[in-house]
């Protein structure tokens, strides 16, 4: 049997910078029809890098938790951009670094209850330190965390994001 919903309509609630919110109808596989609030964001693009047995995180506030939170490096798609580019792009504007070789490493679907976002992330390799171009509004702190630490911060609940989660579980397994 197949569950695939078929759109049958659809409304813009809100256009955004960052995403667009809509409500879709869709006919479900025993022919009923129900409604989805679809968050439609272009995605994102973040960059893993361990150097000598330590992660770069940056802590950043997070309006919407309400508190500073340990993250990769991360950022959202530009229009037209490729997202090797935006990786790239943002580990430079948010730590400074820029990486000789981004090797894709991850695609994650967020949430995939209500938004399309898609994050892609890279593994920064040969990394040197060139000068932070933070963007306009845009306040973080840079540093190394030894791994065992970050294990330790994400077991203790410290590290939340998923993007940061996957991303060193991943790394870890293939580097057993």
């Amino acid at each position: 049997m197949s569950f695939f919903e078929k759109k049958i309509a659809g409304k813009r609630i809100y256009e955004g910078k960052i995403l667009n919110l809509e409500v879709d109808e869709v006919k479900l596989p025993d022919g009923s029809v129900s409604s989805r609030e679809c968050v439609r964001h272009h995605g994102g693009a973040a960059v893993l890098y361990v150097y000598d047995g330590k992660v770069l995180l940056v802590k950043q506030f997070r309006y919407l938790y309400g508190k500073e939170i340990y993250e990769i490096p991360a950022g959202k798609l530009e229009k037209d951009e490729a997202t090797q580019e935006t990786a790239a792009r943002e580990l430079r504007e948010e730590t400074g670094y820029v990486a000789d070789d981004m090797v894709p490493f991850l695609k994650l679907y967020p949430t995939p209850g209500y938004t399309d976002e898609v994050i892609h992330i890279y593994l920064a390799k040969n990394c040197r330190l060139d000068s932070q171009k933070l963007d306009e509004g845009e306040f973080l702190n840079v540093s190394f965390v030894k791994m065992n630490d970050v294990l330790k911060m994400i077991e203790s609940g410290e590290i939340c994001d998923a993007k940061t989660v996957s991303a060193i579980y991943k790394y870890l397994y293939e580097n057993k």
